[in-house]
């Protein structure tokens, strides 16, 4: 009998999100089907959490390993080299993520004090959408430490 796991938040957070677009998504479908009506604001919320839940997505699957990588490439070096590169590559992605979360907050202070949009089908202001980008980005570095440091304790057992 396996041990139980618990649940962790960032794969909480991404698979409610995901319900939330399915449940959302199947209301639609009921609505158009029923009522002969579609409900705009659907799309609104849908796209949003999409780009939530990519995000959260991208930490999970920089834990796994799972992003794209050159493993041919990285295969050709020695073992002690490769330590260097799995550090260098952990750098590299939180230094994007880390432009991403500048770019985004600057996005959202602009649209608090500047621009002041609001989103088309429920007058949400944007920069409501645009906070869910730095603040789940902190399961994209959670990821990345992860992804970096089981790929280290690896390559220390093949040495």
């Amino acid at each position: 009998m396996k041990p139980h796991t618990p649940i962790r938040l960032d794969h909480g957070i991404a698979a409610l999100l995901l319900m939330t677009m399915a449940v959302i998504a199947f209301v639609n479908v009921l609505s158009r089907y029923f009522i002969n009506f579609s409900i705009g604001a659907t799309e609104e919320i849908t796209i949003n959490l999409f780009v939530w839940m990519t995000v959260v997505g991208t930490g999970i699957a920089f834990e796994r390993g799972a992003q794209l990588g050159m493993v041919t490439f990285y295969n050709l070096f020695p073992l002690n080299i490769r330590k260097y590169l799995v550090v260098f590559s952990a750098l590299l992605g939180a230094g994007l993520f880390v432009l991403v979360c500048i770019y985004m907050i600057q996005a959202i202070y602009d649209e608090i004090t500047l621009f002041q949009a609001s989103s088309a089908a429920l007058g949400i202001p944007v920069w409501v959408y645009y906070a869910g980008v730095p603040l789940l980005s902190v399961f994209v570095f959670r990821g990345i430490y992860r992804g970096a440091r089981t790929r280290l304790a690896a390559l220390e057992e093949d040495a």
